[in-house]
């Protein structure tokens, strides 16, 4: 059995409770329900509600990861926090979590890839709990995704919503468990083809987010499919041989095209798309815990992490649950 180092001890998520669905939408844009769900999948997204912010999606999705993990606010060593909607420049939002869940010590930080953010952010923690001297790391993945939408603009308002996914990650001592492998990458190239057009330097807004979706697509399908085989080979394995896939949440196409390519089962693929919408860094936690809770993913399982988003950026994660 491969072997990993640092173990997932919890799993936590939350969603918004206001429910928008295609329907709703299409009542406001040229769109349709069939429409939608033909060219992405998704049927519904949720949307966080007047007041709320990605600290409070990120803190109660924080808060059912540590209970999972049987552990309290003091265990926690490290809190990083992926996120490209947040709650302000700064300070970060890995900082106002620190201080709504009362911890006075440790560190806090953010990291901004996009959709990819989960995973560089797990990477990142993997990496520091290597180095020590961190013991336990909060990792989360928390979007308001809405906040910079186009709700004009139906090629991409249809397909986001908020969300937030997280994972307390732990140092052990020779585990059959935990994570066996990262890989990132980016390519600065295709910056043009997925972006938001705002930013404090640039224009002194926060701006929308703009997307040439079929160029997107199929640099998405082939950047996923290559980033889960270098994954895979460096654990020694073949991506035939996870049991579960978790992706970014992006498209259902996206998830078929790769599935396709990798020779994976659709029972094998963890799809919340059609029910969560794409909810960028949020995604991939808020899909594994939905598995987890549900029963399909349980501990030994092997599972592939996977991300693709503006920058592009793109990566997986390798772990044993």
């Amino acid at each position: 059995m491969i072997k990993g180092n640092n173990i997932v001890t919890g799993v936590g998520s939350y969603l918004p409770e206001r429910v928008v669905t295609n329907d709703e939408l299409a009542r406001k844009i040229d769109t349709s329900d069939e429409w939608i769900k033909e060219r992405s999948g998704i049927r519904q997204r949720h949307i966080a509600a007047e007041g709320e912010y990605t600290s409070d999606l990120g803190v109660a999705a924080a808060r059912r990861a540590i209970e999972d993990a049987n552990m309290s606010v003091n265990d926690l060593d490290l809190i990083i926090v992926a996120t490209t909607t947040p709650d302000l420049t700064f300070p970060s939002t890995a900082s106002i979590i620190q201080e709504k869940l009362e911890m006075r010590h440790g560190a806090a930080f953010d990291i901004q890839a996009v959709c990819s953010g989960f995973i560089y952010a797990l990477h990142i923690a993997d990496s520091m709990l290597r180095a020590g001297p961190y013991k336990n790391a909060l990792v989360i993945g928390a979007e308001t995704f809405s906040r910079i939408l186009d709700w004009e603009d139906r090629s991409t308002c249809v397909l986001f919503g908020d969300g937030a996914g997280a994972m307390v990650l732990s140092t052990a001592n020779d585990s059959d468990s935990g994570i066996i492998a990262n890989f990132i990458r980016s390519d600065g190239r295709y910056c043009d083809l997925l972006y938001v057009d705002g930013g404090p330097s640039r224009t002194q807004s926060v701006g929308h987010v703009r997307m040439v979706g079929n160029q997107v697509f199929r640099r998405a399908v082939k950047d996923i499919a290559i980033a889960m085989k270098e994954c895979a080979a460096i654990a020694g394995i073949e991506p035939k041989d996870i049991d579960w896939f978790v992706p970014h949440q992006a498209n259902q196409r996206i998830l078929d095209g790769v599935g396709r390519q990798l020779g994976l089962t659709s029972e094998q693929i963890i799809s919340t798309v059609a029910h969560h919408a794409n909810t960028s860094a949020a995604s991939v936690p808020l899909a594994f815990d939905v598995a987890m809770r549900d029963g399909r993913i349980k501990r030994g399982d092997l599972v592939m992490l996977e991300a693709f988003g503006g920058g592009f950026t793109w990566g997986a994660t390798l772990l044993r649950f």
